[in-house]
């Protein structure tokens, strides 16, 4: 039997790109999160399931999820409340705005250093606005920590090493590596569970100070119930280096944008043969429109 863990979850409030529209981007070539709907990541939550099953196997163990963004990116933290983790901090500050993955890795890293006392830090593999996978290894290299990548299954602990099942391009293979380590996990791995009833009752007033700053009634009732307060850190809380924060510290760069929309000008039918398919796929190929 190993020893209790503790767990450091990384997750991130994203936009819904199922419902990208023209006002999807700013000017500057960032994201325009206010235009549109936000959701849990979804590899994040595969991640949460995998901290949440190690929290089941070694008692005593501790989940924590960490999120940068505005206040509001506090529901991350209450979504996984509710389903078995036990506290969480939002990272929050202005000069995190437009952060590229150098700038999220080296602010998500200091937090983290913050926190101490960590055995196993979990990311989803990438987040859906970004698709670069770049953050939890940058995060890793920041720290000096080993890491796993494109897990499938965190199989447990065995001799202060953790036991992970991968999915590769090739297959499927097993490694070990000595804690503390890093790991991210795919879309493939086992989905997280629903909330809980009794969980979410207990947290859904939960909150970062700033949800509830202007209002005074919400403050005392979280005042008296310190399980409700979420953790609010800004970069003087980590000790960050603004040059390496935000936009300052963000190398990459969108140049341009353009919208492209699809629209149908004509239809066009045909039989139901092989003579007639094999024409209308060698017409398509010919005006470049696939191949």
């Amino acid at each position: 039997m190993s020893k209790s863990l503790n767990i450091i979850v990384l997750a991130k409030q994203v936009p819904d790109t199922r419902n990208v529209g023209k006002d999807a981007m700013k000017a500057d070539g960032t994201i325009n999160r206010a235009a549109l709907p936000a959701i849990f990541n979804p590899e994040d939550l595969n991640a949460l399931e995998q901290a949440l099953k190690l929290k089941e196997m070694y008692p005593g163990s501790k989940v924590t999820l960490l999120t940068m963004g505005p206040a509001r990116a506090a529901e991350i933290v209450r979504e996984g409340l509710y389903r078995g983790a036990d506290g969480g901090v939002v990272l929050s500050d202005r000069a995190f705005a437009g952060s590229d993955t150098l700038a999220t890795s080296y602010a998500i890293s200091a937090a983290i250093r913050k926190m101490g006392n960590y055995d196993i830090i979990i990311g989803g593999r990438q987040a859906i606005d970004g698709d670069t996978a770049q953050v939890g290894p940058q995060v890793a290299e920041k720290l000096g920590l080993p890491q796993v990548t494109y897990a499938e299954d965190i199989i447990g602990v065995e001799n202060g090493k953790v036991i992970v099942k991968r999915r590769i391009e090739s297959g499927v293979e097993t490694v070990s590596c000595p804690l503390p380590m890093m790991v991210t996990v795919n879309g493939s791995a086992a989905a997280c569970r629903p909330r809980n009833a009794k969980a979410l009752q207990k947290y859904k007033y939960a909150a970062v100070p700033s949800e509830v700053a202007a209002d005074e009634k919400k403050k005392a009732f979280i005042e008296e119930r310190p399980y409700l307060e979420i953790g609010e850190w800004n970069a003087s809380t980590v000790d960050a280096d603004l040059s390496q924060c935000g936009l300052a510290g963000s190398p990459t760069k969108v140049k341009s944008i353009e919208n492209v929309v699809f629209t149908a000008k004509e239809a066009r039918q045909v039989e139901n043969t092989d003579a007639e398919l094999e024409a209308l796929v060698q017409e398509l190929i010919a005006n470049h429109t696939i191949g």
